[in-house]
């Protein structure tokens, strides 16, 4: 049963981490959302799905396992795409800024009769 979905954006001004730009995404997401379904739906927190797709300018410099320290609790599925922003120093010199896109889709599994 799918519950909800909710949109975030991260940056990394300086660095150009697309690892923190994503996780930052997340946490936006996350922050806006205030999930609290489990409660709502009388389910357990560690029942709750969660399928998340975060897509930035390099996806192979993201680390996935630090992607899952993100959430407290449920089960993350987590997809990292080519997608997001990076945007170039003004004097053309350093790391670009990264802007990560992150979706979560949040889904109860469902219970037999």
């Amino acid at each position: 049963m799918q519950v909800l979905t909710e949109f975030g954006l991260g940056t990394s001004l300086r660095r150009g981490d697309y690892t923190e730009a994503s996780a930052r995404a997340l946490r936006d997401l996350l922050w806006k959302a205030s999930i609290n379904a489990a409660e709502w739906l009388g389910r357990e927190k560690s029942e709750m799905r969660l399928a998340v797709r975060v897509a930035v300018q390099q996806p192979d410099l993201v680390d996935r396992a630090e992607l899952q320290n993100v959430f407290p609790y449920g089960e993350a599925q987590i997809e990292v795409v080519f997608g997001g922003l990076d945007v170039p120093r003004p004097e053309g010199q350093g790391n670009p800024t990264v802007m990560a896109l992150a979706a979560l889709t949040l889904s109860f599994a469902e219970v037999a009769p």
